[in-house]
């Protein structure tokens, strides 16, 4: 059973939520606000987290960047507010999608069912026992979502370590900032390409020795990224 949390200040969401996400068979926690949702990020694990922009003690934005820095968990976003740039900013920082206010519960899970998917069913090539993944200095376990640099946890976004699952499990396949797009942000996202440099920015600061000259995540310019270690 997948596990969702759900974090919002207005119970009556909060409770319709948890009644529809059980009655699909998810396993459901629920915080009231956004130091309560840390809390149990920590403590339940989810595998996604609803999260709504307007909390009382935190910018959902900001919360929503916090979580995906802290771990590798989709979000995906409720707001009452629906201009297009609001969307952008909440994709920007790390969510899956974005949902305004008043939605059908209908296209709330499947907008949920389309996210937890996309983060499992990859149709690429799978490694030895299909968990874990080895390469050079870093380990790269798929099952827990957790990368080590020197037997080190490295802290990944969900965004940065879904382009690392990607190009890793294709080592030398070149995957366009379009491929990589729909992969990881999704054929519906609002951003450009832009996002996906942004992001292997950030990644490689975070993986490589030296940024600038990569052995990891490389560039093959004029066509996109690949994977450059020797992953067994």
């Amino acid at each position: 059973m997948k596990r969702i949390l759900v974090i919002d200040d207005e119970g009556a969401i909060r409770d319709l939520i948890e009644l529809v996400l059980k009655r699909e068979s998810f396993r459901v926690q629920t915080a009231e606000n956004g130091g309560t949702g840390l809390d149990k990020l920590d403590s339940f694990k989810p595998d996604l987290v609803v999260l709504d922009v307007m909390l009382p003690d935190y910018s959902g934005y900001d919360l929503c960047r916090e979580i995906t820095n802290k771990q590798a968990v989709p979000v995906i976003m409720l707001s009452a507010k629906n201009e297009i740039i609001d969307k952008v900013l909440g994709l920007e920082l790390g969510a899956e999608d974005y949902l305004t206010k008043p939605f059908d519960n209908r296209e709330l899970i499947a907008r949920i069912k389309v996210v937890l998917r996309r983060y499992e069913n990859n149709d690429q090539k799978t490694y030895a026992d299909g968990k874990r993944i080895n390469s050079g200095e870093l380990a790269f376990d798929l099952e827990t979502k957790v990368v080590l640099k020197n037997g080190a946890p490295v802290s990944l976004t969900a965004k940065e370590f879904k382009i690392l699952e990607t190009l890793i499990k294709r080592p030398g396949k070149i995957f366009t900032r379009d491929e990589l797009l729909e992969l990881v942000w999704g054929y519906d996202y609002l951003g450009d390409s832009r996002s996906v440099d942004m992001t292997v920015m950030r990644l490689r600061k975070k993986l490589e020795d030296d940024a600038d000259n990569p052995k990891y995540v490389k560039t093959v310019y004029g066509f996109g990224y690949q994977f450059g270690g020797d992953s067994a």
